[in-house]
């Protein structure tokens, strides 16, 4: 059954699934029997409650959504999300942090307010989500 899950998770992320029968890459066997025994490797190494247990690399964009990120984590997100932006030459972000009672919004805001790398942030326009999200322009 788990090998099954994260056959599904690696077809979904593009990855190489190797289906019974067919021939391993390694063996040069038709039967499968070496990709088996790599998979009976892997399963031992495969964390159950991680269906990722390779790094997930995800494509940079100029606007990252905070709601997915844990509340102790923003500040070293947005953090390496600024240092990053200034590293590949953006010049303005978006950071969506929610409406809500506004205190994702402070955090991001001093963080923001303490980068050497911000000139300028303010409330991102109504269709690009208001007081919701934060544009920042970078040095």
């Amino acid at each position: 059954m788990l090998k099954a899950v994260l056959n599904r998770i690696r077809r979904a992320l593009g990855l190489a699934v190797v289906e019974p029968g067919a021939r391993d890459a390694d063996t040069g066997r038709g039967d499968g029997a070496g990709a088996e025994s790599q998979d009976v490797e892997d399963d031992a190494e495969v964390d159950g409650f991680n269906p990722f247990p390779e790094p997930v690399v995800i494509e940079f964009r100029d606007v990252i959504d905070l709601h997915s990120i844990p509340p102790r984590l923003v500040k070293t997100v947005v953090e390496d999300y600024i240092e990053e932006a200034h590293r590949r030459g953006v010049r303005q972000v978006r950071i969506i942090h929610g409406k809500g009672i506004g205190v994702q919004r402070e955090t991001v805001r001093s963080i923001l307010a303490r980068s050497k790398f911000v000139v300028v942030f303010q409330d991102a326009p109504a269709e690009a989500g208001g007081w919701g999200a934060t544009i920042a322009r970078l040095r």
